[in-house]
């Protein structure tokens, strides 16, 4: 029997499968890549007797593979918070999903391993920018405000690691991060011991203080739309920096415009804090566009579609 584990390149994803696998210690395949690449089933070769385990893709955009794998003798064990769509019956797929706007995969882990290793469903809580479900979750660890913020941190530091258009955008690819984060029981220990997490760090910092600089292209009392450049900052950041808006503005709405090399444009999209709905319905309406209520995005709408998703996005919100 050979082992698949199919993450999210976010730390959703990853805090999802550390937390089984720290629970299941298992050998297996892994099968990952930068945040936005979601359509990770059809490069699982599985057949008879294999497992296969998918965390925090969308079920929707992955079915025919599922469907694929099934037929071929595989069992399927999925966890996500996506739009999933019509589930196949089978007796080979297993499905933990709840598309609720303030759940994440790690959420549904802990849910399963009964919160065995909970500081890392709480740590991709904050990564997710669920920090209300993320402070709600932690509160058995009787956590004080010092070890809080360490987790956010982390969470957002393996969050920002996730984006990117290609794997060399990124400081580090997911299987790699997953790998390096693998020895660590507590979130703490990586946090103290980890040379990663220095590197996470001090590239977010800097990051981020390019980013406070982005142009505003479209702004109204309840949405803003900001433009960032064609540079490996711009898209490592961008959805990190979303997640701080809408923090900071909890009644707006929020779209990052990222320029791509092909003139094409990369969109990460907040909803308003206070009303976290209909990212993902506005993102469906175009082009590779998907995600969850509250975040979604589109990896590449066309040029000159830009304007008619900016009157759409503000008539949306």
């Amino acid at each position: 029997m050979i082992n698949f584990d199919v993450f999210n390149g976010d730390a959703d994803g990853i805090c999802a499968l550390h937390q089984l696998r720290l629970a299941e210690p298992k050998e297996a395949e892994l099968i990952t890549g930068v945040k936005r690449d979601i359509a990770l089933c059809k490069r699982v070769l599985a057949g008879q007797g294999d497992l296969v385990t998918v965390l925090d893709i969308s079920f929707d955009k992955n079915r025919d593979e599922v469907v694929r794998l099934i037929d071929a003798g595989a069992s399927v064990r999925y966890f996500d918070h996506h739009f999933a769509g019509e589930l196949p019956a089978s007796d080979l797929l297993e499905t933990y999903i709840d598309t609720s706007a303030d759940i994440c995969t790690s959420l549904l882990v802990n849910d399963y391993l009964n919160g065995a290793y909970l500081p890392w469903a709480v740590t991709a809580a904050f990564g997710d920018n669920l920090f209300d479900s993320a402070r709600k979750a932690a509160a058995p660890l009787e956590l004080d405000d010092m070890q809080l913020q360490q987790l956010e941190q982390l969470g957002t530091l393996i969050n920002y690691n996730g984006y990117g258009v290609t794997l060399e955008d990124l400081y580090f690819p997911p299987a790699e991060l997953f790998r390096a984060i693998q020895p660590y029981e507590s979130p703490f220990d990586f946090i103290a011991q980890a040379q990663a997490y220095q590197v996470l760090a001090q590239g977010f910092e800097s990051d981020m203080k390019s980013a406070e600089q982005s142009e505003v292209v479209a702004e109204n009392n309840t949405t803003a739309v900001l433009m960032l450049p064609d540079e490996a900052w711009a898209r490592r950041v961008s959805g990190v920096y979303g997640n701080q808006l809408a923090r900071d503005y909890p009644d707006r709405a929020h779209a990052l415009v990222t320029v791509l090399e092909d003139g094409s444009y990369r969109i990460s999209v907040r909803a308003p804090m206070s009303n976290k709905s209909g990212a993902d319905e506005l993102c469906m309406r175009f082009p590779t566009g998907g995600g969850r209520k509250a975040a979604a995005g589109i990896n590449a709408l066309p040029s000159d579609m830009l304007d008619e998703f900016i009157a759409a996005f503000q008539q949306q919100y």
